[in-house]
């Protein structure tokens, strides 16, 4: 008797990895653009800057939030199916659900991810030649960014998973 596991269990269990370490990395992305801030002495007085200053952290943010929730579902259904060996959702349409949100999701977290990198890179250039380089809240943004691009890696790879997961048609 062969005490391998068969391909089908190994998927499952590397596309359960992928999702915790997607789950990891937005919930880290999550924090660092939340608390982000950063204050510049000015002649006038302190100048601060906030996350939500900015329409393109706030998408960021959101990205990061609807990504996370799916996430989190999509961990918790892993997690059952490979406790149990049944699907959540049974029927095509559970495989249709993982293929599409993964598709959807990862590429809004990437927009995500771009709209971290392009504002952090317009206004660090701009705060700098005003002489208020916000270097901390920059840095944190495109941590935050990295983080997320990070995020939109691992769930490309589960979609790759969960594409070869298909039904087939004859």
């Amino acid at each position: 008797m062969d005490s391998t596991p068969s391909t089908s269990t190994i998927s499952k269990s590397v596309l359960l990895v992928l999702r915790v370490l997607t789950f990891v990395f937005l919930l880290i992305s999550l924090i660092l653009i939340a608390i982000d801030k950063g204050t510049e002495d000015t002649t006038n007085g302190p100048l601060e800057a906030k996350f939500n200053d900015f329409h393109a952290y706030r998408y960021m943010l959101s990205t990061t939030v609807i990504g996370f929730a799916y996430n989190l579902v999509q961990m918790a259904f892993s997690i059952f199916t490979v406790v149990s060996g049944k699907r959540v959702i049974s029927g095509d349409g559970g495989y249709f659900f993982d293929f599409f949100g993964d598709k959807i999701i990862s590429y809004l977290i990437l927009s995500g991810s771009a709209a971290g990198f392009g504002v952090s890179d317009d206004l660090h250039s701009f705060f700098k030649a005003q002489e208020l380089p916000f270097n901390s809240f920059f840095a944190k943004a495109n941590a935050s960014a990295t983080l997320l691009l990070f995020a939109f890696l691992f769930t490309a790879i589960a979609s790759v998973f969960t594409s070869l997961a298909l039904p087939k048609k004859t």
